[in-house]
């Protein structure tokens, strides 16, 4: 084959080759841009799971999470987009209630000084938006405290003797709302 034709057929495969890839990339024209993790809780790296958390990771991009990028006292996904949902592999104290094993959304109220949690069976809903209180199963009142900057929405689990905390984090502001599968009532 002469250089001109090896040339044309070069630019010809170019041309297929990036209009496949433009195809394939359109496939994925709309993938979220928010990261979005699953966390477990277990005994010990072995052990089945106690706890999963599925949930969005929003990033910092105003001045303060909270009162500024996530209003005060307004119900809050608890993350993004999709709403975070928790299962709990066996019955559970939450804060001060008894909650069946299973699956459910956690919704935040977060205020300056404490947030409202909450429990909601209705599953696979887009944020809080279609919230519906009757499918509330348990809700509790945690203070707010404060720790080192986080630029992006975190939840992580932490033990203390025989309760296990779940933590919210995100700029400097943490929840730890109170598990307990040992001292069900």
């Amino acid at each position: 084959m002469n250089k001109p034709n090896q040339i044309k057929l070069n630019i010809l495969v170019c041309i297929i080759l990036l209009s496949i890839l433009k195809i394939n990339a359109q496939e994925f024209k709309d993938l979220d841009e928010v990261q979005h993790d699953i966390e477990y809780y277990r005994e010990n790296s072995v052990t089945p799971p106690i706890i999963k958390v599925v949930y969005g990771r929003p990033v910092l991009k105003k001045e303060k999470a909270f009162g500024d990028q996530v209003p005060f006292n307004k119900l809050w996904r608890t993350g993004a987009n999709e709403a975070t949902e928790v299962k709990f592999f066996q019955d559970v104290m939450f804060g001060n209630q008894v909650v069946k094993a299973g699956t459910y959304v956690l919704i935040t109220i977060p205020g300056e000084k404490e947030w409202d949690i909450i429990l909601n069976r209705n599953l696979d809903v887009f944020g809080a938006f279609q919230y519906n209180p009757e499918a509330d199963v348990a809700r509790i009142k945690v203070p707010v405290s404060k720790a080192e900057k986080l630029d992006f929405f975190s939840i992580g689990f932490k033990r203390i003797e025989k309760k296990i905390l779940m933590v919210l984090g995100w700029d400097s502001t943490r929840i730890k709302i109170p598990l307990n599968f040992n001292e069900l009532t």
